[in-house]
């Protein structure tokens, strides 16, 4: 029995929800703080990649063994250990911001911690939606889910730009903090079922190892699914340079100028926040797949024109249209998924497919970092040796090479997409393989 007063449905997921996109946008308000603050100590994108690379490795090799709590425990606690953990990762970085003494790697460590903490976050929060909601409103979820992902970034640089000449980033800190206490709080008022064992599910328990590793064993018995990562394993990795490059290539090219750079991240959010605005009231296409593969490449072919650009005429409206697909394709992706795996298998298959598809990003940010600092930007000074070929799209100068790159991994995007389109296992995921619903009227279902 849950207590009378718990919030349930709809009604209750939108209460987590409402508590997660505030603490979300202070978190991205910190973010920005963070990101100006290191860029302007060391000018090098190397060191932007590096806080990546501290945040994503503990997040990808504690995934699997966190999916596995996630299913055997309560989802609402592990879901608040989460955003504890967030928290208080983010009390260390204001402790020593307030007392003057903070450095780079202070970043690397919190970031670790971060890391942690969101390792428990996604599969919790992903799976609950298919305990907490039925089959019909999962496309909605999905789509105010993207809103988090989106809607704060399109004020919180706005924000986060206009307050730290008065509050500084101590002050950005210190609201940053007040939100995961906020967030825990409404989190406590939802009720959020446990899901009922399924023959699948039954079949993986076992030892902390052995369910681990039933997540993967999962996901590699269904080709489909394997293509559908692929999808992702591959995008990811140029999408993950490209993304470590855009800070340092803004900032080098407006001479670390916090308006213009705030003004593309809000312009990429609001573009997020229109998508996902559009697929909570439409949901998608019916095959989700198409969804998947038409979002990489439209949203590529638009991205890669923030490297052609020069100034805000060409990267806000590329920023704006480039986002407005991510919500159809992580939208569309997640539905597959949830639609797929049996609710009590989510912990551990989504902890497993996120680290299948993020695998490669540990090391994105550093090769990103190297290539910019060392490769790409020499080479496209005035009179470098890739100055002469591509000059005339580009530029020359600071911030040229990384736009350079940015074009080429927006390209390996779009191409990864249209190959999508041509392996049929990938195109056909959703004939082939049958919902968990469907197997769970053949199987049984395991009460608990």
């Amino acid at each position: 029995m849950r207590p009378s007063k718990s919030l349930s449905g709809m009604t209750g997921f939108t209460v987590v929800w409402l508590g997660q996109i505030v603490s979300v946008l202070a978190s991205l308000m910190t973010q920005f703080g963070l990101t100006i603050w290191a860029f302007e100590k060391t000018g090098s994108a190397t060191t932007l990649g590096l806080i990546q690379v501290f945040f994503l490795t503990p997040f990808l090799l504690i995934s699997p063994f966190a999916g596995v709590m996630v299913d055997r425990h309560n989802r609402k606690l592990m879901m608040m250990l989460s955003d504890l953990g967030a928290g208080l990762s983010t009390v260390g970085i204001l402790v020593l911001q307030a007392f003057g003494v903070l450095q780079i790697w202070h970043l690397y460590l919190a970031a670790v911690i971060n890391g942690l903490g969101n390792t428990f976050q996604w599969p919790a929060y992903s799976a609950v939606i298919s305990t907490m909601l039925p089959k019909e409103q999962y496309g909605r979820a999905n789509g105010m889910m993207s809103l988090i992902e989106a809607g704060p970034g399109v004020i919180a640089p706005l924000i986060a730009g206009a307050l730290l000449p008065t509050i500084g980033l101590t002050g950005i800190l210190f609201i940053d903090v007040a939100t995961f206490i906020l967030a825990i709080g409404l989190l406590l008022l939802a009720h959020i079922p446990q899901p009922p064992r399924t023959a699948d599910g039954v079949q993986g328990q076992g030892g902390m190892w052995k369910e681990a590793a039933y997540g993967f064993r999962y996901i590699f018995a269904r080709p489909g699914l394997v293509g559908l990562l692929t999808v992702f394993l591959v995008g990811n990795f140029f999408s993950g340079i490209q993304l470590t490059l855009l800070a340092p290539m803004i900032l080098s090219r407006t001479s670390n100028n916090e308006i213009i750079f705030g003004s593309v991240q809000s312009a990429g959010a609001l573009g997020g926040v229109i998508g996902a605005v559009v697929m909570s009231l439409w949901s998608g296409f019916k095959r989700r797949v198409h969804g998947v593969l038409l979002g990489w490449i439209f949203a590529s072919l638009a991205l890669a024109f923030l490297g052609i650009g020069r100034d805000v005429v060409v990267w806000i409206p590329a920023m704006l249209v480039g986002t407005l697909f991510f919500p159809l394709i992580n939208s569309s992706s997640q539905a597959i998924w949830q639609v797929k795996v049996a609710p009590d298998l989510q912990g551990r298959v989504f902890s497993a497919r996120r680290l299948i598809a993020w695998i490669t990003q540990p090391v994105t940010p550093v090769i990103a970092g190297l290539l910019a600092d060392y490769v790409m930007e020499p080479s496209m000074q005035v009179a470098g040796p890739l100055s002469n070929i591509f000059g005339g799209l580009v530029g020359t100068g600071p911030g040229a090479g990384m736009g350079l790159l940015t074009v080429f991994c927006c390209l390996a995007c779009a191409l990864v997409g249209i190959g999508g389109h041509y392996v049929q296992g990938i195109r056909n995921l959703e004939d082939v393989l049958p919902d968990h619903d469907q197997l769970q009227k053949t199987e049984g279902v395991f009460a608990d």
